[in-house]
């Protein structure tokens, strides 16, 4: 007879060499902490944490701390380059801390990325305006006036650069609508009437510069523009009246000078050789100053039918002096060739 052993095969091998032999096979009872623990790190997407970035740089912002906040602006640009909210955030900080080449880098940067976005175009526009690229600065507030027409700073801004570039017939549109949209804004008004007079039209920006004193703190520099159109109105004395106020207050070589220059227009010579005379105390080297003096003298020595040449000889010293400060003065030249030798 012959015997058979039973082997073990198929499947059944696989199940013995897992259990070590071809008996049932024991298997251990699950236990959560004998599985294997999963190791893996969830890592957030950079949009993830971009956003969170741009969230804890706003909370610092608020808070005062700005350098921590720009430090989390930048991380949120570094993983995310699209936020546009990170770029006008971070430029606004650099704004804040002079860095205005910074600035301009990250307005540029969110106004490609958000053509439609006014903040963007105007923030660029600012940034641009103070790095004195005017051209380039008009380009941005035109796009931003596109979006928001009747934007009161937009406008204003617009007008003012307008004005730095010697076009005032370009900025007269901008400055005049700022002031029809905040007709109580006192600095635009201020710059209608500077736009105005680099227009010649002095009543006009009289007009715009007495409504602005009502409506902000006088300031030296507006009560001497006030004076310069009162005087080329032809509203000498009211500018005589400015201007002493002025040298009351804030007393200048160049308050001084235009002094001397209203009181020589409505023929007051003595007057004007003073305060000529007190612009030269001031400020030896205004000019200006230094020219009126010598045509008040020249006048004296003309009127003394040439007998006393000490007027004609300080005079001459005086327009050396200026022309020495400032060469192109052809008027003042003319005087010097017709003066410097005594008659």
């Amino acid at each position: 007879m012959t015997h058979f052993r039973t082997s073990c095969t198929g499947l059944t091998l696989i199940v013995l060499a897992a259990s070590g032999g071809c008996g049932p096979s024991r298997t251990a009872p699950f236990s959560p902490s004998t599985s294997p623990r999963d190791t893996r790190v969830m890592v957030k997407p950079p949009e993830s944490v971009a956003v969170e970035s741009l969230l804890k740089g706003r909370r610092l912002a608020d808070e005062g701390r700005a350098r921590e906040a720009l430090i989390e602006f930048e991380r949120a640009i570094e993983n995310n380059p699209l936020l546009v909210g990170a770029h006008l955030a971070a430029g606004d900080l650099y704004m804040q801390q002079g860095d205005t080449q910074m600035a301009a880098v990250r307005f540029e940067r969110a106004s490609s990325l958000a053509p439609g976005s006014f903040d963007a175009q105007f923030k660029y526009g600012q940034a641009l305006q103070v790095l004195g690229q005017l051209v380039d600065a008009v380009r941005q507030y035109l796009k931003a006036l596109a979006i928001k027409p009747n934007d009161f700073q937009a406008n204003m801004n617009l007008g003012v650069a307008y004005l730095q570039l010697n076009e005032p017939e370009n900025a007269l549109r901008y400055a005049d609508r700022a002031v029809k949209i905040s007709p109580r804004d006192g600095q635009a008004r201020t710059n209608l009437a500077s736009v105005y007079s680099a227009l010649n039209r002095h009543e006009e920006a009289v007009a715009e510069y007495l409504q602005s004193i009502e409506l902000m703190p006088v300031s030296p520099e507006v009560l001497l523009n006030l004076a310069d159109s009162l005087s080329k109105a032809g509203q000498f004395e009211q500018a005589i009246n400015t201007l002493e106020q002025v040298v009351r207050t804030d007393p200048s070589a160049a308050a001084y000078e235009r002094l001397g220059t209203a009181h020589f227009r409505i023929r007051r010579y003595d007057e004007a050789e003073q305060a000529f005379r007190k612009a030269m105390e001031i400020d030896p080297n205004h000019y200006p100053a230094l020219n009126g003096v010598a045509v008040c003298l020249l006048n004296k020595y003309i009127w003394g039918d040439y007998a006393e040449d000490s007027y004609r000889a300080e005079a001459v010293r005086l327009i050396i002096r200026s022309t020495n400060i400032e060469r192109r003065q052809p008027r003042i030249q003319a005087l010097y060739d017709r003066y410097k030798s005594p008659r």
